[in-house]
């Protein structure tokens, strides 16, 4: 067994680049080793600007000897029709190296042929890995690529150097103008020449000699360490920002903080505009007092510790003062021009191709909102939401947010402010694009919810309607997103309302627009909205939840969401009991016989006078007693309440199977008596589907 490091040192990557490369060489690396049936031990990940690599312990040194089934001819193109091998069974013996008579006969689907068990030899693992470890430099994806020189070969930035060692021996790898060998580099300013690695095991504590923490954990812990102290000792609090903080981990190799300031006149801009002017353009980090107001400082990271602070500080201040002077006359001359008046600009503004511009959209973002109030019950909010949505896109034709997209919403609020809007109506204008990811909070008031469940139905509606929705791992338009987020929505505000309903009206307002749509959808829109929907709830639950419980429920309906969720929380809680296993299969062999039976009896009520058998008699009974209990449950969305009705029903049902017939020869009984399962499947399938249960999970 022996150890291999394999690194690719390169010049300075974008820092968005160097975790999926790493990711991605280790998956190729790991498909390479199977294909040559390879085995190793643990895959350690070292990644910075400059460098992407592999540390793999526990290389075998030789592959196992395996015995293939290798397939030859058919046995009737092998042989005549008296036995004698023909040509091909003798040339197909030939190259398994054995007799005719060895040959087996194998049956595959399209008739019987030869076959041989050949045995083959395992192979040095060195002798292998210099095509493993070079498919794995070729192959390796990147988001753009680019040429250096003459070579033909790309990669994601120049390629300086290879690192490929196998035990205390050179792999060779040749990739573009550059050869493998036992070579690395320090840090660019601080150790910047050539370091010998004499084995794998050597390679971290080398660089860390070096000034270079190749380990993205260890640089991470780090980093984030030496922030907070920076923060400290400004006497101010980090702003939690990790998607920043993973950013700048990839542009440094060796992280040092320095605390910079800026102009406190820069103050009275909105904070989350100066925030974004030193995170976007210049990845620095923000800091507040104790009571969470913005300081005028900042904290830039360099790759070097500084020998002269005050001079680079006084670099990091010269380059945001400009940003923040550019953010000042964007902010000013915004405000110029008020909301309402940038809504003509909308018109010239397309929002995709077959779906109209950004003017229509937002006519039909407001329509919709208000008919989603009426439905939620919410139609007191009608004025703010009719003001609200009607600028609520108008901030895309401001400097700031064409300088900084991220702004949406933000910039709208300000502006409405300063435009002596409602403090309801500009806080609808933020608040529609809440919530912006999974752990980002839900709007404070309906007005802002509910358009942004208008902006998300519409889009989500649009972009099926022609036909763009996401196909595997591409969802360009965020409709995934969309989708939980309009779930969260609906469930976090308590919104009782049909979604199919709010599809329908979604729908129809975007009829004028879908009728000139050149690319239409294959298939009717509201089915597949709804499923993709409906598709978003099973994992979005499933960390709390049985997939069995999730798909009962959702296969009962799942057109009230608050309703839907509620029911599988009850359910959840049930399952637990000790007897429900009995339970779920009884009503499993009621669901069963309702299914294929209901479509030849037509619904109507249960007909005492020809229930005949004691056992279906007491079952009716027992079924009258509880109906009117356990719909009123269901009314009142006491879920568990309703089962807790049901579930007894469970032994006169297991008593009705045992004592009575249900397929009975006379077809007016038999009706009657699949009428009384249906009325009782009716009752526990509002619920959910017990069908779908699996009772040993």
């Amino acid at each position: 067994m022996a150890d291999l490091l394999f690194e690719l040192g390169t010049e300075e990557l974008p820092a968005r680049f160097v975790v999926p490369a790493l990711q991605d060489l280790e998956k190729l690396f790991v498909e390479q080793c199977a294909a040559a049936r390879i085995t190793h031990g643990v895959i350690t990940r070292f990644g910075t600007p400059r460098r992407l690599a592999l540390l793999v312990q526990g290389l075998a040194e030789k592959t196992d000897d395996v015995v293939k089934e290798v397939q030859g001819p058919s046995v009737k193109a092998a042989f005549e029709a008296d036995g004698k091998p023909k040509v091909p069974a003798i040339k197909f013996a030939e190259s398994v190296k054995l007799p005719v008579e060895k040959l087996k006969k194998v049956t595959t689907p399209k008739g019987e042929y030869l076959a041989a068990d050949v045995e083959e030899k395992g192979r040095r693992v060195a002798e292998l890995l210099p095509e493993v470890l070079g498919t794995c430099v070729k192959k390796l994806p990147f988001p753009k690529s680019m040429r250096w020189g003459d070579v033909e070969q790309s990669f994601g930035r120049p390629l300086q150097w290879i690192v490929a060692l196998f035990g205390a021996e050179v792999v060779p790898v040749v990739f573009s103008d550059v050869k493998s060998g036992r070579q690395t580099k320090g840090h660019r300013f601080l150790a910047n020449q050539w370091l010998i690695l004499e084995k794998p095991a050597d390679y971290e504590a080398v660089l860390q000699k070096a000034h270079v923490v190749a380990d993205l954990t260890k640089r991470r812990a780090m980093l984030v360490e030496r922030l907070n102290a920076a923060a400290k000792k400004a006497n101010g609090t980090l702003i939690s920002d990790e998607g920043l903080v993973d950013q700048v981990l990839n542009l440094v190799e060796l992280p040092n903080p320095v605390v910079g300031t800026f102009e406190e006149r820069h103050l009275d801009l909105p904070p989350e505009v100066l925030i974004q002017e030193m995170k976007s353009h210049q990845r620095y980090f923000s800091l507040t007092d104790a009571s969470g107001k913005l300081l005028p400082r900042f904290i830039a990271v360099s790759n070097t510790p500084v020998k002269d602070e005050a001079l680079s500080v006084k670099g990091y201040e010269r380059v945001l003062r400009a940003r923040l002077s550019d953010g000042r006359f964007f902010f000013d001359e915004d405000r110029k021009t008020p909301l309402q008046d940038r809504l003509p600009k909308l018109a010239r503004r397309n929002w995709v191709q077959g779906l109209g511009n950004m003017a229509e959209k937002t006519d039909r973002i407001r329509a919709l909102a208000i008919a989603l109030a009426e439905l939620a019950g919410k139609g007191a909010e009608r004025a703010t939401i009719e003001r609200a949505a009607s600028l609520v896109k108008c901030d895309l034709e401001t400097g700031m947010v064409g300088e900084f997209p991220e702004l949406q919403g933000v910039m709208g609020r300000e502006y409405a402010l300063h435009g002596g809007e409602p403090k309801e109506v500009a806080l609808a204008i933020f608040e529609h694009y809440l919530p912006r990811g999974a752990n980002d909070s839900l709007p404070t008031q309906d007005a802002g919810a509910l358009i942004g469940l208008a902006d998300r139905l519409d889009s989500l509606c649009g972009l099926f309607a022609i036909g763009k929705k996401p196909t595997g791992a591409k969802d360009e338009f965020g409709l995934r997103r969309a989708a939980i987020a309009i779930i969260n929505l609906v469930i976090g505000k308590g919104y009782r309302f049909s979604i199919s309903a709010a599809v329908d009206e979604a729908l129809k307002l975007l009829e004028p627009v879908l009728s000139n749509a050149k690319k239409k959808a294959d298939a009717p829109v509201k089915p597949q909205v709804l499923e993709f929907i409906q598709d978003r709830l099973r994992p979005l639950w499933g960390e709390q939840h049985r997939a069995d419980i999730i798909e009962a429920v959702l296969c009962a309906g799942a057109d009230d969401l608050v309703a839907t969720r509620q029911r599988v929380e009850a359910l959840s809680a049930y399952v637990s009991r000790p007897d429900f296993s009995k339970l779920a299969a009884t009503f499993k062999r009621v669901g069963n016989i309702v299914e294929k039976q209901a479509k030849d009896v037509t619904k109507a009520p249960v007909d005492a006078s020809k229930l005949t058998d004691e056992a279906e008699k007491v079952l009716n009974a027992e079924v009258s007693k509880v109906r009117d209990a356990v719909l009123a449950a269901i009314k009142a969305d006491d879920y568990a309440g309703a089962l807790a009705k049901v579930v007894p029903l469970g032994p006169f049902v297991d008593t009705f199977f045992d004592k009575v017939m249900v397929m009975a020869e006379d077809k007016a009984l038999r009706e009657n008596r699949v009428r009384l399962l249906m009325e009782i499947g009716g009752l526990f399938g509002t619920v959910a589907d017990f069908s779908k249960i699996q009772s040993e999970s």
